[in-house]
């Protein structure tokens, strides 16, 4: 972390790098992730001098709330189609990939 930064800063950058370790990410890549999310935190809320547009402008990382980069429509994972699929006891469904579980429930 950069000298001077918060204890709150700290800790959010400590809790998302064991985050992200947890979800099997290497510990390289778990603390910069850790630390471009809390450096964009720290620009958004005007923590640090330079701030790019893209810093600035959207949606916060902590407002995006764990959804997923990229286009393409969001909706359910592939976890919760499958037990979704499940609790309805929809036949087939461990050889379903997820447009096919998507469909299945849906019908």
């Amino acid at each position: 972390m950069p000298r001077g930064s918060s204890s709150k800063r700290e800790r959010q950058y400590e809790h998302i790098k064991e985050s992200a370790e947890e979800r099997g990410a290497g510990t390289k890549r778990a603390k910069e992730m850790a630390a471009r999310t809390v450096n964009k935190e720290r620009a958004r809320s005007g923590e640090s001098k330079p701030a790019s547009k893209s810093s600035t402008q959207g949606k916060s990382s902590s407002q995006r709330g764990g959804q997923r980069s990229g286009g393409g429509g969001g909706g359910e994972t592939y976890d919760q189609l499958y037990a979704e699929a499940k609790r309805r006891n929809i036949h087939g469904r461990s050889s379903m990939n997820k447009s096919e579980l998507k469909r299945s429930l849906e019908s």
